[in-house]
């Protein structure tokens, strides 16, 4: 059953992603865990305003890469968040894809336990 999840909820689960990615990637440095509610929040910004038009401008590349495209975009969106963020540096880019993809994963993760509680 889907739940209704509160912002502050929402805002928990993507800190603690964003902290355990950064603890596991050793091409990732996060400061400390107010740095890591930074970064959730920048990225929940950018992921809301400049993913989806950076998404509608790639579309032919997207396609053609049948979709593999978009791990550049999130890559994108982590180097502007490390541009942005003083308690975040990502050394490459492919550590900024690897980055992305353990945050998604460590997040849905959390939120598929707290569903199953």
């Amino acid at each position: 059953m889907k739940q209704n999840r509160s912002l502050i909820t929402r805002l928990i689960i993507s800190s603690l992603a964003v902290f355990v990615a950064g603890w596991l990637l050793p091409g990732v440095q996060i400061d400390n865990f107010t740095s890591a509610i930074g970064i959730a929040i920048v990225l929940a910004l950018l992921n809301s305003t400049l993913k989806p038009l950076l998404i509608l401008i790639t579309i032919p590349i997207t396609i053609f890469s049948l979709g593999l495209f978009l791990l550049i975009i999130n890559a994108i969106i982590i180097g502007i968040a490390d541009q942005w963020i003083e308690g975040l540096h990502v050394k490459s880019t492919w550590t900024a894809i690897l980055f992305s993809f353990l945050i998604s994963t460590i997040s849905s993760w959390m939120y598929r336990w707290g569903d199953s509680r």
